[in-house]
Protein backbone atom coordinates (compact mmCIF):
# COMPACT_ATOMS: atom_id res chain seq x y z
CA UNK A 1 0.00 0.00 0.00
CA UNK A 2 2.67 2.32 0.50
CA UNK A 3 4.14 1.75 -2.96
CA UNK A 4 0.97 1.81 -4.43
CA UNK A 5 0.05 5.04 -2.70
CA UNK A 6 3.23 6.72 -2.59
CA UNK A 7 2.29 7.62 1.02
CA UNK A 8 5.29 6.92 3.25
CA UNK A 9 3.93 7.81 6.61
CA UNK A 10 1.35 5.46 5.92
CA UNK A 11 0.48 2.65 8.65
CA UNK A 12 -1.79 -0.24 9.18
CA UNK A 13 -2.96 -0.61 12.91
CA UNK A 14 -5.69 -2.66 14.98
CA UNK A 15 -8.70 -2.09 17.86
CA UNK A 16 -11.38 -3.87 19.15
CA UNK A 17 -13.45 -1.20 18.44
CA UNK A 18 -13.08 -1.19 14.23
CA UNK A 19 -10.57 -3.98 13.89
CA UNK A 20 -7.45 -3.63 11.46
CA UNK A 21 -7.42 -0.17 9.76
CA UNK A 22 -5.13 2.48 7.72
CA UNK A 23 -3.44 5.21 9.21
CA UNK A 24 -2.82 8.50 7.22
CA UNK A 25 -1.59 11.66 8.47
CA UNK A 26 -3.29 14.58 7.37
CA UNK A 27 -0.40 16.07 5.48
CA UNK A 28 -0.91 13.00 2.85
CA UNK A 29 -4.72 13.59 2.73
CA UNK A 30 -4.30 14.50 -0.92
CA UNK A 31 -2.86 10.92 -1.95
CA UNK A 32 -5.62 8.93 0.15
CA UNK A 33 -6.95 6.35 -2.61
CA UNK A 34 -10.19 6.42 -3.95
CA UNK A 35 -10.62 2.75 -2.26
CA UNK A 36 -10.03 3.71 0.85
CA UNK A 37 -13.14 4.63 3.00
CA UNK A 38 -12.98 7.08 5.96
CA UNK A 39 -13.39 5.19 9.59
CA UNK A 40 -12.33 7.84 12.25
CA UNK A 41 -10.84 11.14 12.68
CA UNK A 42 -7.81 11.94 15.05
CA UNK A 43 -6.18 15.10 15.78
CA UNK A 44 -3.65 14.58 13.40
CA UNK A 45 -4.44 11.79 11.33
CA UNK A 46 -7.30 9.51 9.82
CA UNK A 47 -8.07 6.40 9.79
CA UNK A 48 -9.53 4.34 6.88
CA UNK A 49 -10.48 0.73 6.35
CA UNK A 50 -10.45 -1.39 2.54
CA UNK A 51 -12.41 -4.47 1.50
CA UNK A 52 -9.37 -6.36 1.46
CA UNK A 53 -8.34 -5.33 4.89
CA UNK A 54 -11.41 -6.23 5.95
CA UNK A 55 -11.22 -9.92 4.34
CA UNK A 56 -7.80 -10.18 5.83
CA UNK A 57 -9.05 -9.71 9.05
CA UNK A 58 -11.48 -12.24 9.18
CA UNK A 59 -9.07 -14.43 7.84
CA UNK A 60 -7.08 -13.85 10.80
CA UNK A 61 -9.58 -13.94 13.16
CA UNK A 62 -10.89 -17.17 12.31
CA UNK A 63 -7.19 -18.41 11.99
CA UNK A 64 -7.25 -20.08 15.47
CA UNK A 65 -10.57 -21.53 15.50
CA UNK A 66 -9.81 -23.34 11.89
CA UNK A 67 -6.45 -24.48 13.25
CA UNK A 68 -7.93 -26.05 16.53
CA UNK A 69 -10.44 -27.32 14.47
CA UNK A 70 -8.19 -29.22 11.98
CA UNK A 71 -6.15 -29.96 14.94
CA UNK A 72 -8.95 -31.98 16.39
CA UNK A 73 -9.74 -33.55 12.79
CA UNK A 74 -6.43 -34.63 12.36
CA UNK A 75 -6.14 -35.93 15.78
CA UNK A 76 -9.45 -38.11 15.37
CA UNK A 77 -7.82 -39.40 12.13
CA UNK A 78 -4.97 -40.31 14.08
CA UNK A 79 -6.89 -42.01 17.27
CA UNK A 80 -8.97 -44.00 14.45
CA UNK A 81 -5.76 -45.29 12.96
CA UNK A 82 -4.05 -46.08 16.45
CA UNK A 83 -7.53 -47.81 17.85
CA UNK A 84 -7.00 -50.01 14.77
CA UNK A 85 -3.22 -51.76 15.42
CA UNK A 86 -4.38 -51.28 19.45
CA UNK A 87 -3.78 -54.66 19.49
CA UNK A 88 -0.42 -54.87 18.10
CA UNK A 89 0.29 -51.84 19.99
CA UNK A 90 -0.56 -53.72 23.38
CA UNK A 91 1.78 -56.73 22.40
CA UNK A 92 4.69 -54.63 21.48
CA UNK A 93 4.44 -52.80 24.82
CA UNK A 94 3.63 -56.41 26.91
CA UNK A 95 7.04 -57.80 25.06
CA UNK A 96 9.19 -54.87 25.62
CA UNK A 97 7.88 -54.36 29.61
CA UNK A 98 8.91 -58.20 29.92
CA UNK A 99 12.50 -57.52 28.00
CA UNK A 100 13.33 -54.61 30.21
CA UNK A 101 12.39 -56.26 33.31
CA UNK A 102 14.71 -59.58 32.20
CA UNK A 103 17.43 -57.07 31.33
CA UNK A 104 17.47 -55.43 34.56
CA UNK A 105 17.21 -58.87 36.36
CA UNK A 106 19.99 -59.76 34.06
CA UNK A 107 22.64 -56.39 35.01
CA UNK A 108 21.51 -56.76 38.44
CA UNK A 109 22.71 -59.92 38.69
CA UNK A 110 25.87 -59.57 36.56
CA UNK A 111 27.22 -56.25 38.39
CA UNK A 112 26.28 -57.52 42.19
CA UNK A 113 27.35 -61.35 42.20
CA UNK A 114 23.78 -62.47 41.72
CA UNK A 115 22.90 -66.72 41.68
CA UNK A 116 20.27 -68.60 39.84
CA UNK A 117 18.28 -69.96 43.15
CA UNK A 118 16.91 -73.60 42.12
CA UNK A 119 12.86 -73.84 42.33
CA UNK A 120 11.58 -76.34 44.22
CA UNK A 121 7.72 -77.70 45.01
CA UNK A 122 8.47 -78.98 48.55
CA UNK A 123 8.02 -76.57 50.79
CA UNK A 124 11.64 -75.78 52.01
CA UNK A 125 13.90 -72.61 51.99
CA UNK A 126 17.91 -72.79 51.98
CA UNK A 127 19.80 -70.00 51.66
CA UNK A 128 23.57 -69.92 51.48
CA UNK A 129 25.54 -66.44 52.63
CA UNK A 130 22.10 -64.65 51.19
CA UNK A 131 22.30 -60.80 51.22
CA UNK A 132 19.68 -58.22 51.99
CA UNK A 133 19.37 -57.07 48.41
CA UNK A 134 19.25 -53.25 48.71
CA UNK A 135 21.48 -53.06 51.54
CA UNK A 136 24.02 -54.96 49.47
CA UNK A 137 24.09 -51.77 47.08
CA UNK A 138 23.53 -48.59 49.75
CA UNK A 139 26.67 -50.36 52.26
CA UNK A 140 30.06 -49.76 51.83
CA UNK A 141 31.93 -53.32 49.78
CA UNK A 142 32.63 -55.92 52.57
CA UNK A 143 30.30 -53.92 55.49
CA UNK A 144 27.40 -56.40 55.08
CA UNK A 145 27.24 -60.04 56.88
CA UNK A 146 25.63 -62.65 54.45
CA UNK A 147 24.02 -65.04 56.37
CA UNK A 148 22.31 -68.53 56.23
CA UNK A 149 18.98 -70.09 56.61
CA UNK A 150 17.91 -73.41 55.99
CA UNK A 151 14.47 -75.11 56.58
CA UNK A 152 14.70 -78.90 55.21
CA UNK A 153 13.04 -81.59 55.82
CA UNK A 154 13.76 -82.75 59.44
CA UNK A 155 15.84 -79.91 60.46
CA UNK A 156 12.85 -77.19 61.32
CA UNK A 157 10.67 -74.89 59.38
CA UNK A 158 10.39 -72.38 62.29
CA UNK A 159 13.27 -70.27 63.53
CA UNK A 160 12.51 -68.16 66.62
CA UNK A 161 15.48 -65.55 66.42
CA UNK A 162 16.43 -63.50 69.47
CA UNK A 163 19.18 -60.83 70.38
CA UNK A 164 20.02 -57.34 70.86
CA UNK A 165 18.62 -54.37 68.98
CA UNK A 166 20.36 -53.03 66.41
CA UNK A 167 22.05 -56.36 66.10
CA UNK A 168 19.78 -57.44 62.57
CA UNK A 169 17.59 -59.60 63.20
CA UNK A 170 14.80 -57.45 61.63
CA UNK A 171 17.18 -56.96 58.56
CA UNK A 172 17.77 -60.78 58.16
CA UNK A 173 14.58 -61.96 58.26
CA UNK A 174 13.06 -59.22 55.22
CA UNK A 175 16.36 -60.41 53.68
CA UNK A 176 14.44 -64.04 53.57
CA UNK A 177 11.68 -62.38 52.82
CA UNK A 178 13.16 -60.42 49.83
CA UNK A 179 15.08 -63.21 48.35
CA UNK A 180 12.19 -65.48 48.49
CA UNK A 181 10.39 -62.59 46.41
CA UNK A 182 12.72 -62.37 43.95
CA UNK A 183 13.39 -65.65 43.39
CA UNK A 184 9.40 -66.29 42.07
CA UNK A 185 9.80 -63.10 40.22
CA UNK A 186 12.39 -65.09 38.15
CA UNK A 187 15.47 -63.26 39.15
CA UNK A 188 18.69 -64.07 40.37
CA UNK A 189 19.44 -64.12 43.96
CA UNK A 190 22.18 -62.35 46.25
CA UNK A 191 23.82 -65.31 47.85
CA UNK A 192 26.46 -68.18 47.27
CA UNK A 193 23.66 -70.59 46.75
CA UNK A 194 19.31 -70.90 46.84
CA UNK A 195 16.99 -73.46 47.06
CA UNK A 196 13.26 -72.44 47.63
CA UNK A 197 10.18 -73.61 47.32
CA UNK A 198 7.14 -71.82 46.09
CA UNK A 199 5.84 -70.00 48.45
CA UNK A 200 1.52 -69.36 47.57
CA UNK A 201 1.85 -65.95 50.18
CA UNK A 202 4.73 -64.29 51.78
CA UNK A 203 2.86 -62.91 54.92
CA UNK A 204 5.10 -59.89 57.09
CA UNK A 205 4.22 -58.64 60.35
CA UNK A 206 7.17 -56.01 60.84
CA UNK A 207 7.51 -52.38 62.04
CA UNK A 208 5.22 -50.16 64.23
CA UNK A 209 2.89 -47.54 63.39
CA UNK A 210 -0.45 -46.83 63.84
CA UNK A 211 -3.94 -45.56 61.81
CA UNK A 212 -4.66 -42.00 63.62
CA UNK A 213 -7.41 -41.81 60.84
CA UNK A 214 -8.96 -44.98 61.10
CA UNK A 215 -8.76 -44.60 65.08
CA UNK A 216 -6.33 -48.03 65.55
CA UNK A 217 -3.54 -47.97 68.28
CA UNK A 218 0.22 -49.47 67.63
CA UNK A 219 -0.85 -52.58 68.78
CA UNK A 220 -4.36 -52.81 67.10
CA UNK A 221 -2.55 -52.41 63.82
CA UNK A 222 -0.18 -55.06 65.18
CA UNK A 223 -3.18 -57.44 66.03
CA UNK A 224 -4.82 -56.71 62.95
CA UNK A 225 -1.82 -57.57 60.61
CA UNK A 226 -1.55 -60.90 62.65
CA UNK A 227 -4.86 -61.58 62.78
CA UNK A 228 -4.95 -61.89 59.09
CA UNK A 229 -1.56 -63.97 59.14
CA UNK A 230 -3.60 -66.75 61.25
CA UNK A 231 -6.55 -66.71 59.26
CA UNK A 232 -5.33 -67.24 55.83
CA UNK A 233 -1.69 -68.78 55.92
CA UNK A 234 -1.45 -72.03 54.24
CA UNK A 235 1.19 -75.11 55.00
CA UNK A 236 3.03 -73.30 51.86
CA UNK A 237 3.19 -69.45 52.90
CA UNK A 238 6.58 -68.15 54.38
CA UNK A 239 5.51 -66.08 57.19
CA UNK A 240 8.14 -63.01 58.56
CA UNK A 241 7.14 -61.65 62.39
CA UNK A 242 8.77 -58.91 63.55
CA UNK A 243 7.76 -58.33 67.46
CA UNK A 244 4.83 -59.53 68.04
CA UNK A 245 3.01 -58.47 71.26
CA UNK A 246 5.39 -55.39 71.83
CA UNK A 247 2.18 -52.85 72.20
CA UNK A 248 0.98 -54.24 75.44
CA UNK A 249 1.74 -55.13 78.56
CA UNK A 250 4.26 -57.81 79.04
CA UNK A 251 2.23 -60.81 80.32
CA UNK A 252 -0.35 -59.85 77.56
CA UNK A 253 2.79 -59.46 74.90
CA UNK A 254 4.16 -63.12 75.85
CA UNK A 255 1.15 -64.67 75.66
CA UNK A 256 -0.07 -63.98 72.77
CA UNK A 257 3.31 -64.71 70.84
CA UNK A 258 3.37 -67.64 72.89
CA UNK A 259 0.22 -68.59 71.78
CA UNK A 260 0.43 -67.26 67.99
CA UNK A 261 3.63 -69.48 67.92
CA UNK A 262 1.58 -73.20 69.17
CA UNK A 263 -0.82 -72.08 66.60
CA UNK A 264 1.95 -71.46 63.30
CA UNK A 265 4.08 -74.19 64.42
CA UNK A 266 0.74 -76.82 64.94
CA UNK A 267 -2.07 -75.84 62.77
CA UNK A 268 -0.62 -73.92 60.11
CA UNK A 269 2.96 -75.80 60.10
CA UNK A 270 3.75 -73.02 57.80
CA UNK A 271 7.68 -71.92 57.16
CA UNK A 272 8.24 -69.13 59.43
CA UNK A 273 10.81 -66.71 61.02
CA UNK A 274 10.06 -64.79 64.30
CA UNK A 275 12.19 -62.20 65.34
CA UNK A 276 11.57 -61.29 69.61
CA UNK A 277 12.67 -60.12 72.59
CA UNK A 278 10.76 -62.18 74.35
CA UNK A 279 13.40 -64.94 75.18
CA UNK A 280 11.13 -66.68 77.27
CA UNK A 281 9.62 -68.17 74.13
CA UNK A 282 13.35 -69.95 73.47
CA UNK A 283 11.87 -72.37 76.03
CA UNK A 284 9.11 -73.93 72.75
CA UNK A 285 12.17 -75.50 71.07
CA UNK A 286 11.54 -77.98 74.24
CA UNK A 287 7.96 -78.74 73.01
CA UNK A 288 7.35 -77.65 69.33
CA UNK A 289 9.54 -79.99 67.28
CA UNK A 290 9.76 -78.06 63.86
CA UNK A 291 10.75 -74.81 65.74
CA UNK A 292 14.63 -73.73 66.06
CA UNK A 293 15.99 -71.10 68.57
CA UNK A 294 18.73 -68.72 66.93
CA UNK A 295 20.45 -65.66 67.75
CA UNK A 296 22.42 -62.85 66.59
CA UNK A 297 26.15 -62.89 67.68
CA UNK A 298 27.67 -60.24 70.14
CA UNK A 299 30.88 -59.66 70.80
CA UNK A 300 30.84 -58.54 74.56
CA UNK A 301 34.18 -56.86 76.42
CA UNK A 302 34.70 -54.11 79.00
CA UNK A 303 31.33 -53.34 79.14
CA UNK A 304 30.83 -52.45 75.12
CA UNK A 305 29.14 -54.47 73.27
CA UNK A 306 30.04 -55.02 68.97
CA UNK A 307 27.43 -56.23 67.18
CA UNK A 308 28.74 -59.23 64.44
CA UNK A 309 25.39 -59.22 62.86
CA UNK A 310 25.91 -63.11 62.53
CA UNK A 311 22.84 -65.70 63.05
CA UNK A 312 23.81 -68.49 64.99
CA UNK A 313 22.21 -71.77 66.74
CA UNK A 314 21.04 -70.97 70.43
CA UNK A 315 18.85 -68.27 71.80
CA UNK A 316 20.31 -65.02 73.51
CA UNK A 317 20.78 -64.28 76.80
CA UNK A 318 20.25 -60.62 76.95
CA UNK A 319 18.63 -57.92 75.06
CA UNK A 320 21.36 -55.12 75.15
CA UNK A 321 19.22 -52.54 75.83
CA UNK A 322 20.89 -50.12 78.00
CA UNK A 323 23.94 -50.46 75.61
CA UNK A 324 22.10 -49.81 72.70
CA UNK A 325 20.70 -46.70 74.80
CA UNK A 326 24.09 -45.50 75.15
CA UNK A 327 25.09 -45.36 71.57
CA UNK A 328 22.03 -43.40 70.70
CA UNK A 329 23.54 -40.63 73.38
CA UNK A 330 21.18 -41.74 76.60
CA UNK A 331 22.59 -39.22 79.23
CA UNK A 332 24.98 -41.26 81.44
CA UNK A 333 22.70 -40.64 84.83
CA UNK A 334 19.64 -42.01 82.48
CA UNK A 335 22.21 -45.20 81.95
CA UNK A 336 23.32 -45.49 85.20
CA UNK A 337 19.82 -45.65 87.05
CA UNK A 338 18.48 -48.02 84.48
CA UNK A 339 21.05 -50.32 84.91
CA UNK A 340 20.53 -50.32 88.71
CA UNK A 341 16.57 -51.05 88.38
CA UNK A 342 17.70 -53.53 85.95
CA UNK A 343 20.30 -55.33 88.35
CA UNK A 344 17.12 -55.21 91.09
CA UNK A 345 14.02 -56.52 89.01
CA UNK A 346 16.86 -58.92 87.81
CA UNK A 347 17.66 -60.17 91.41
CA UNK A 348 13.64 -60.75 92.16
CA UNK A 349 13.85 -63.32 89.35
CA UNK A 350 15.33 -67.30 89.26
CA UNK A 351 16.54 -66.04 85.14
CA UNK A 352 17.44 -62.80 84.28
CA UNK A 353 14.50 -61.43 82.00
CA UNK A 354 12.16 -64.84 83.16
CA UNK A 355 8.51 -63.70 83.79
CA UNK A 356 7.50 -67.20 85.37
CA UNK A 357 7.24 -70.32 84.28
CA UNK A 358 6.04 -71.63 80.96
CA UNK A 359 2.70 -72.37 80.67
CA UNK A 360 0.99 -75.56 80.83
CA UNK A 361 0.86 -77.39 77.33
CA UNK A 362 -2.60 -77.12 75.69
CA UNK A 363 -4.52 -80.85 75.87
CA UNK A 364 -7.74 -80.32 73.60
CA UNK A 365 -7.39 -77.01 72.00
CA UNK A 366 -4.51 -77.86 69.96
CA UNK A 367 -3.74 -81.37 68.77
CA UNK A 368 -0.31 -81.68 68.06
CA UNK A 369 1.92 -83.93 65.53
CA UNK A 370 -1.07 -84.62 63.49
CA UNK A 371 -0.37 -85.37 59.70
CA UNK A 372 0.78 -81.93 57.74
CA UNK A 373 -2.51 -79.85 56.47
CA UNK A 374 -2.43 -79.13 53.17
CA UNK A 375 -2.75 -75.70 51.70
CA UNK A 376 -6.54 -74.60 52.21
CA UNK A 377 -7.31 -77.60 54.39
CA UNK A 378 -9.32 -77.67 57.32
CA UNK A 379 -7.62 -76.65 60.56
CA UNK A 380 -6.25 -78.81 63.24
CA UNK A 381 -7.60 -76.41 66.11
CA UNK A 382 -10.87 -77.82 67.26
CA UNK A 383 -13.56 -75.58 68.90
CA UNK A 384 -15.02 -76.59 72.43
Amino acid sequence: EVTRSGIHSLKVGYTHVIGYYIEITNSHESKVPPNYVHERTLKNCKRYVTPELKEYEEKVLTAEEKSKALEFELFLALRDAVAAQASRLLSAADVLATVDVLAAFAELAASRNYVRPTISDEPILEIRDGRHPVLDVILAAGTLVPNDVAFTAGDGNFWLITGPNMSGKSTFIRQVALLTLLAQAGSFVPARRAVLGIADRIFTRVGASDELSRGQSTFMVEMTEAANILNNATSRSLVILDEIGRGTSTYDGVSLAWAITEYLHDAIECRALFATHYHELAQLAETLPQLRNYNVQVKESDQEVVFLHRIAPGSAERSYGIHVAKLAGVPAPVLRRAQSILAELESRHHLPGAIGEAPPQPTSIIERRRPRRKAGGPSLFTEE
